[in-house]
């Protein structure tokens, strides 16, 4: 579990100070704020600290690290995450309940860090990072770009998934808060999306099979979470990023999806989840008023980071506050 987090001068992000991290963390603010980039960094280091020691792995920490901010961030060189312009060096640091992490470097950086401070034990679970856009229909393709040109195109968030979505689901029993999640998944698509005995992904509904292709993005999306919760590689100690998971979904899903990771933080999933829709903000605000969970919220806008609690009711955020406005135009226009 990530227990805070430190950046300074990384890309868009000037200074972030954020403690007190819970289960369910949100990342709300425009476009270009840095969301996906604070995401992005946090999934690099704790992934970089899930692949250390694990196997025959022979890298140094320093090594996996640098190899995974490449392919995540896809820049020419490392040193083109530093905030232009600035002078002082990009700096990170990450505590985990496993240890922490602390690394930093300037823009003359290529690929090789130097400045890396770890104090890890070894992590046996799982991460990953869900993507705005599903890769049911694209794994192989991306697993083939990846592993054969070495090219950039797809990042590793969709590497990393496109490589653990194939993988068959293990029979035995699985975590009771699972099994509930996946029977939520299935309620919202309404069916159910699976890996075929002839390697084919097919969306069932009712008594009717369709070729994944005709299945909504939607459906893909949330499929490709039941699939994880489904072929057990995460487990209750694992990291969640979701990049916007209000793309491709009709406003009752997101509030059917939230109630979903909410049931899975219950049992133990830390989720970080970057978004600009009003909905997600507030069905993770009702939920955190109706079960008086605390769930921080980290709101980015004009380099500044302001940190609350949905809890205690929304932030100040452009967000919140365009929804605000609107409302208060129709109340008015259906006045005059």
């Amino acid at each position: 579990m990530i227990k805070a987090l430190i950046l300074r001068n990384y890309g868009p992000l000037a200074s972030i100070d954020w403690d007190h991290i819970g289960k369910i963390n949100l990342v709300i603010g425009n476009n270009g704020t840095g969301k996906t980039f604070l995401l992005k960094a946090a999934y690099s280091a704790i992934k970089a600290s899930e692949e250390y020691k694990r196997g025959d792995e022979p890298r140094k920490f320093p090594e996996i690290l640098a190899s995974k901010l490449y392919w995540t961030f896809q820049a020419d060189k490392l040193g083109d995450l530093v905030a232009r312009g600035q002078q002082d060096k990009l700096e990170f640091q990450m505590e985990m309940a496993e240890g922490k992490i602390s690394y930093s470097f300037g823009d003359s950086t290529v690929t090789t860090l130097v400045d890396v401070l770890e104090t890890l034990n070894p992590r046996s679970s799982n991460s990953l990072f869900l993507p705005e856009k599903e890769i049911l229909t694209l794994y192989k393709v991306i697993i083939d770009s990846r592993e054969r040109t070495k090219l950039f195109g797809f990042d590793d968030t969709y590497y990393d998934l496109a490589k653990v979505i194939s993988i068959q689901p293990k029979k035995g029993k699985n975590y009771q808060e699972f099994s509930d999640a996946r029977h939520s998944i299935e309620k919202v698509v309404d069916g159910k999306v699976y890996h075929d005995e002839n390697d084919r992904w097919v969306y069932q509904k009712g008594r009717y099979l369709f070729p994944i292709n005709i299945a909504s993005e939607g459906v893909k999306k949330l499929a490709i979470l039941d699939t994880l919760l489904g072929n057990h590689y995460l487990d209750r100690d694992s990291v969640i990023f979701i990049d916007e998971p209000e793309a491709a979904l009709h406003p009752k899903a997101i509030a059917q999806f939230m109630e979903t990771i909410y049931l899975l933080s219950k049992s133990g999933i830390q989720f970080f989840i970057s978004t600009h829709s009003y909905f997600v903000v507030k069905g993770l605000s009702l939920i955190a008023t109706k079960h008086k969970e605390s769930m921080p919220v980290l709101s980015l806008e004009n380099g500044a980071a302001t940190i609350d609690d949905l809890q205690n009711g929304y932030p100040d955020n452009p967000i919140v506050r365009e929804s605000v406005r609107l409302y208060e135009q129709e109340v008015e226009l259906s006045l005059s």
